[in-house]
Protein backbone atom coordinates (compact mmCIF):
# COMPACT_ATOMS: atom_id res chain seq x y z
CA UNK A 1 0.00 0.00 0.00
CA UNK A 2 1.45 3.39 -0.82
CA UNK A 3 2.09 6.51 1.46
CA UNK A 4 -0.86 8.25 -0.52
CA UNK A 5 -3.24 5.70 -0.55
CA UNK A 6 -2.76 5.25 3.47
CA UNK A 7 -3.00 8.94 3.79
CA UNK A 8 -6.46 8.93 1.92
CA UNK A 9 -7.43 5.92 4.02
CA UNK A 10 -7.05 7.84 7.34
CA UNK A 11 -8.69 10.99 5.54
CA UNK A 12 -11.77 9.08 5.45
CA UNK A 13 -11.96 7.20 8.59
CA UNK A 14 -11.44 10.53 10.30
CA UNK A 15 -14.27 12.10 8.79
CA UNK A 16 -16.63 9.62 10.59
CA UNK A 17 -18.03 12.00 12.92
CA UNK A 18 -18.31 8.68 15.65
CA UNK A 19 -14.28 8.54 15.76
CA UNK A 20 -13.20 11.72 16.39
CA UNK A 21 -14.42 14.62 18.90
CA UNK A 22 -15.77 18.41 17.64
CA UNK A 23 -12.34 19.61 17.13
CA UNK A 24 -10.41 17.21 14.02
CA UNK A 25 -6.82 15.91 14.46
CA UNK A 26 -5.86 16.51 10.65
CA UNK A 27 -3.77 14.16 9.20
CA UNK A 28 -0.21 15.56 8.73
CA UNK A 29 0.58 17.18 5.41
CA UNK A 30 3.73 14.74 4.58
CA UNK A 31 3.19 11.14 4.13
CA UNK A 32 6.47 10.23 5.27
CA UNK A 33 6.47 8.35 8.60
CA UNK A 34 7.89 10.07 11.99
CA UNK A 35 11.10 9.75 13.19
CA UNK A 36 11.55 8.41 16.93
CA UNK A 37 14.38 8.08 19.19
CA UNK A 38 13.08 4.39 19.05
CA UNK A 39 14.82 4.11 22.84
CA UNK A 40 11.35 3.25 24.14
CA UNK A 41 9.65 0.69 21.14
CA UNK A 42 5.95 1.41 21.15
CA UNK A 43 2.96 -0.62 20.25
CA UNK A 44 -0.36 -0.05 20.33
CA UNK A 45 -3.61 -2.19 21.71
CA UNK A 46 -6.15 -3.17 18.94
CA UNK A 47 -9.25 -3.69 21.53
CA UNK A 48 -9.00 0.14 22.09
CA UNK A 49 -10.03 1.57 18.99
CA UNK A 50 -12.69 -1.09 18.52
CA UNK A 51 -14.34 1.78 15.69
CA UNK A 52 -11.39 2.28 13.72
CA UNK A 53 -10.71 -1.00 11.28
CA UNK A 54 -7.22 -2.75 12.03
CA UNK A 55 -5.75 -1.29 8.22
CA UNK A 56 -6.74 2.07 9.19
CA UNK A 57 -5.04 1.56 12.75
CA UNK A 58 -2.16 -0.12 11.39
CA UNK A 59 -1.37 2.90 8.87
CA UNK A 60 -1.63 5.91 11.14
CA UNK A 61 0.58 3.84 14.03
CA UNK A 62 3.13 2.87 11.22
CA UNK A 63 2.87 7.21 10.06
CA UNK A 64 3.62 8.29 13.80
CA UNK A 65 6.56 5.88 14.75
CA UNK A 66 4.75 2.81 16.62
CA UNK A 67 6.54 -0.57 16.27
CA UNK A 68 3.45 -2.96 16.01
CA UNK A 69 -0.21 -3.38 17.56
CA UNK A 70 -1.10 -5.62 20.46
CA UNK A 71 -3.72 -8.42 21.57
CA UNK A 72 -4.18 -9.41 17.48
CA UNK A 73 -6.03 -13.36 16.84
CA UNK A 74 -3.86 -15.79 15.06
CA UNK A 75 -6.11 -14.95 11.86
CA UNK A 76 -4.99 -11.36 11.93
CA UNK A 77 -1.31 -11.72 13.43
CA UNK A 78 -0.05 -11.22 9.73
CA UNK A 79 -1.82 -7.63 8.84
CA UNK A 80 0.50 -4.89 10.43
CA UNK A 81 3.46 -6.74 8.36
CA UNK A 82 1.17 -4.74 5.55
CA UNK A 83 2.63 -1.18 7.44
CA UNK A 84 5.97 -2.20 8.39
CA UNK A 85 4.40 -3.27 11.49
CA UNK A 86 4.00 -6.93 13.63
CA UNK A 87 1.59 -7.92 16.35
CA UNK A 88 3.86 -6.96 19.67
CA UNK A 89 1.98 -9.28 21.39
CA UNK A 90 -0.84 -12.06 20.45
CA UNK A 91 -3.67 -14.13 21.46
CA UNK A 92 -3.04 -17.49 21.56
CA UNK A 93 -5.23 -19.51 23.73
CA UNK A 94 -4.15 -18.52 27.15
CA UNK A 95 -7.18 -18.51 28.90
CA UNK A 96 -9.24 -15.12 29.99
CA UNK A 97 -8.86 -12.83 32.88
CA UNK A 98 -11.25 -14.65 35.22
CA UNK A 99 -10.34 -18.07 34.32
CA UNK A 100 -6.54 -18.91 33.78
CA UNK A 101 -3.87 -20.61 35.32
CA UNK A 102 -4.49 -20.76 38.48
CA UNK A 103 -7.08 -23.77 38.45
CA UNK A 104 -5.66 -26.37 37.21
CA UNK A 105 -8.68 -27.68 35.39
CA UNK A 106 -8.19 -24.88 33.40
CA UNK A 107 -4.39 -26.20 32.09
CA UNK A 108 -5.39 -28.30 29.47
CA UNK A 109 -7.25 -25.84 27.42
CA UNK A 110 -4.46 -23.38 27.85
CA UNK A 111 -2.28 -25.88 26.41
CA UNK A 112 -3.77 -26.60 23.69
CA UNK A 113 -4.80 -23.44 22.72
CA UNK A 114 -0.90 -22.92 23.05
CA UNK A 115 0.22 -25.49 20.97
CA UNK A 116 -2.11 -24.81 18.20
CA UNK A 117 -1.09 -20.98 18.24
CA UNK A 118 2.14 -20.13 19.37
CA UNK A 119 4.29 -22.06 16.24
CA UNK A 120 1.54 -19.75 14.26
CA UNK A 121 2.69 -16.55 16.43
CA UNK A 122 6.25 -17.51 15.94
CA UNK A 123 5.91 -17.58 12.12
CA UNK A 124 4.26 -14.00 11.75
CA UNK A 125 7.45 -12.87 13.89
CA UNK A 126 5.10 -12.28 17.38
CA UNK A 127 7.57 -11.88 20.00
CA UNK A 128 4.96 -12.64 22.95
CA UNK A 129 1.24 -13.99 23.45
CA UNK A 130 -0.82 -13.03 26.54
CA UNK A 131 -1.90 -15.34 29.41
CA UNK A 132 -4.00 -14.49 33.20
CA UNK A 133 -4.03 -15.99 36.16
CA UNK A 134 -8.07 -16.24 36.81
CA UNK A 135 -9.47 -14.86 39.92
CA UNK A 136 -9.11 -15.79 43.09
CA UNK A 137 -13.09 -17.25 43.56
CA UNK A 138 -12.10 -18.94 47.31
CA UNK A 139 -8.34 -20.01 46.10
CA UNK A 140 -5.61 -18.85 48.35
CA UNK A 141 -2.89 -16.58 47.04
CA UNK A 142 -0.76 -19.78 47.95
CA UNK A 143 -2.50 -22.31 46.44
CA UNK A 144 -3.08 -20.31 43.29
CA UNK A 145 0.43 -19.65 42.93
CA UNK A 146 1.56 -23.51 43.41
CA UNK A 147 -0.93 -24.49 40.36
CA UNK A 148 0.01 -20.98 37.87
CA UNK A 149 3.42 -22.60 38.29
CA UNK A 150 2.08 -26.11 37.36
CA UNK A 151 0.77 -24.33 34.28
CA UNK A 152 2.95 -22.34 32.52
CA UNK A 153 6.30 -25.67 33.55
CA UNK A 154 3.90 -27.57 31.27
CA UNK A 155 3.79 -24.60 28.69
CA UNK A 156 6.93 -23.35 28.79
CA UNK A 157 8.58 -25.59 26.67
CA UNK A 158 6.04 -24.89 23.81
CA UNK A 159 7.34 -21.04 23.88
CA UNK A 160 11.13 -22.06 24.39
CA UNK A 161 10.65 -24.12 21.34
CA UNK A 162 9.23 -21.28 19.30
CA UNK A 163 11.45 -18.16 20.85
CA UNK A 164 8.22 -16.47 21.27
CA UNK A 165 7.48 -15.56 25.38
CA UNK A 166 4.35 -16.16 27.52
CA UNK A 167 3.39 -12.94 29.13
CA UNK A 168 0.74 -13.00 32.58
CA UNK A 169 -0.57 -9.94 32.99
CA UNK A 170 -0.71 -8.25 36.39
CA UNK A 171 -4.19 -6.53 36.26
CA UNK A 172 -5.65 -4.14 39.54
CA UNK A 173 -8.72 -6.11 41.49
CA UNK A 174 -9.75 -3.02 43.54
CA UNK A 175 -11.24 -1.06 40.48
CA UNK A 176 -11.85 -2.92 37.01
CA UNK A 177 -10.99 -6.90 37.89
CA UNK A 178 -12.63 -7.61 41.22
CA UNK A 179 -11.04 -10.92 42.62
CA UNK A 180 -7.92 -11.18 40.05
CA UNK A 181 -5.21 -13.27 41.90
CA UNK A 182 -2.18 -11.60 39.65
CA UNK A 183 -2.96 -8.30 40.87
CA UNK A 184 0.62 -7.49 43.23
CA UNK A 185 4.00 -7.35 41.58
CA UNK A 186 5.11 -9.65 44.17
CA UNK A 187 3.16 -12.33 43.40
CA UNK A 188 3.78 -12.39 39.97
CA UNK A 189 7.66 -12.35 40.52
CA UNK A 190 6.78 -15.23 42.83
CA UNK A 191 5.53 -17.76 40.06
CA UNK A 192 8.27 -16.34 37.50
CA UNK A 193 11.26 -17.10 39.43
CA UNK A 194 9.62 -20.45 40.10
CA UNK A 195 9.30 -21.31 36.36
CA UNK A 196 12.34 -19.77 35.67
CA UNK A 197 12.61 -19.98 32.13
CA UNK A 198 13.75 -16.99 29.69
CA UNK A 199 10.44 -17.50 27.87
CA UNK A 200 7.80 -16.65 30.53
CA UNK A 201 7.54 -12.88 31.78
CA UNK A 202 4.95 -10.76 33.07
CA UNK A 203 3.34 -8.24 31.35
CA UNK A 204 3.56 -5.15 34.00
CA UNK A 205 0.75 -2.79 32.91
CA UNK A 206 1.55 0.29 34.54
CA UNK A 207 -2.15 1.28 35.01
CA UNK A 208 -3.42 -1.35 36.81
CA UNK A 209 -0.16 -1.25 38.71
CA UNK A 210 -0.58 2.40 39.38
CA UNK A 211 -3.61 2.11 41.27
CA UNK A 212 -2.85 -1.72 43.21
CA UNK A 213 0.94 -0.24 43.98
CA UNK A 214 2.35 3.24 42.81
CA UNK A 215 6.00 3.36 43.35
CA UNK A 216 6.28 2.50 40.12
CA UNK A 217 9.92 3.14 38.72
CA UNK A 218 11.22 1.27 41.88
CA UNK A 219 9.12 -1.61 41.39
CA UNK A 220 9.91 -1.97 37.65
CA UNK A 221 13.92 -1.33 38.20
CA UNK A 222 14.04 -3.95 41.22
CA UNK A 223 12.22 -6.56 38.72
CA UNK A 224 12.97 -5.72 35.20
CA UNK A 225 14.32 -9.03 34.74
CA UNK A 226 11.13 -10.52 35.07
CA UNK A 227 8.96 -8.10 33.08
CA UNK A 228 8.78 -8.69 29.38
CA UNK A 229 5.77 -5.96 27.90
CA UNK A 230 4.08 -3.28 29.24
CA UNK A 231 0.99 -1.71 28.75
CA UNK A 232 0.32 2.28 29.40
CA UNK A 233 -3.27 3.98 30.53
CA UNK A 234 -3.50 7.33 32.21
CA UNK A 235 -4.92 6.69 36.14
CA UNK A 236 -7.97 7.41 36.91
CA UNK A 237 -10.20 6.19 33.79
CA UNK A 238 -7.67 4.70 31.84
CA UNK A 239 -7.82 7.32 29.25
CA UNK A 240 -5.17 9.54 27.49
CA UNK A 241 -1.55 10.29 29.18
CA UNK A 242 -2.70 13.86 29.21
CA UNK A 243 -2.02 16.50 32.31
CA UNK A 244 -5.87 15.16 33.80
CA UNK A 245 -4.19 12.06 35.41
CA UNK A 246 -1.42 11.27 37.81
CA UNK A 247 1.57 9.21 36.53
CA UNK A 248 4.17 11.24 35.03
CA UNK A 249 4.66 9.28 32.18
CA UNK A 250 8.10 10.87 30.50
CA UNK A 251 9.94 9.68 34.16
CA UNK A 252 8.39 6.50 34.08
CA UNK A 253 9.58 5.74 30.44
CA UNK A 254 13.31 7.20 31.68
CA UNK A 255 13.16 4.66 34.38
CA UNK A 256 12.50 1.67 32.28
CA UNK A 257 15.29 2.54 30.04
CA UNK A 258 17.42 3.17 32.32
CA UNK A 259 16.80 -0.60 33.35
CA UNK A 260 17.65 -1.56 29.64
CA UNK A 261 14.17 -3.13 28.69
CA UNK A 262 14.19 -4.32 25.31
CA UNK A 263 11.01 -4.93 24.71
CA UNK A 264 7.61 -3.03 23.79
CA UNK A 265 5.30 -0.49 25.70
CA UNK A 266 1.83 -0.40 24.30
CA UNK A 267 -0.48 2.06 24.84
CA UNK A 268 -3.69 0.28 26.00
CA UNK A 269 -5.75 3.40 26.89
CA UNK A 270 -9.74 4.44 25.61
CA UNK A 271 -9.58 7.70 24.03
CA UNK A 272 -11.81 9.85 25.54
CA UNK A 273 -11.46 12.32 22.61
CA UNK A 274 -9.90 12.46 19.09
CA UNK A 275 -8.27 8.63 19.41
CA UNK A 276 -6.08 9.80 16.96
CA UNK A 277 -4.76 12.81 18.41
CA UNK A 278 -4.54 11.21 21.87
CA UNK A 279 -2.53 8.18 20.51
CA UNK A 280 -0.27 10.58 19.00
CA UNK A 281 -0.38 12.51 22.13
CA UNK A 282 0.84 9.55 24.30
CA UNK A 283 3.38 8.27 21.64
CA UNK A 284 5.33 11.84 21.67
CA UNK A 285 5.49 11.81 25.71
CA UNK A 286 6.81 8.41 25.91
CA UNK A 287 8.96 8.63 23.17
CA UNK A 288 12.22 10.15 25.42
Amino acid sequence: MTPISRRRMLHGALAGAALVSSTQFAWPDSAAPMQRNDRIHQSVCRWCYSKISLDDLCAYSAHIGLKGVDLLPPEQYEVPHRYGLICTMGQAGGGVIAHGLNRVENHAEIEAGFRRNIPLAAKAGVPNVITFSGNRAGLSDEEGARNTILGLNRVKKIAEDHGVTICMELLNSKVNHKDYMCDHTAWGVEVMQAVNSPRVRLLYDIYHMQIMEGDLIRTIQANIQWLGHFHTGGVPGRHELNDQQEVQWDGVMRGILAANFQGYVAHEFVPAGDPYAGLLQAVNLCDV
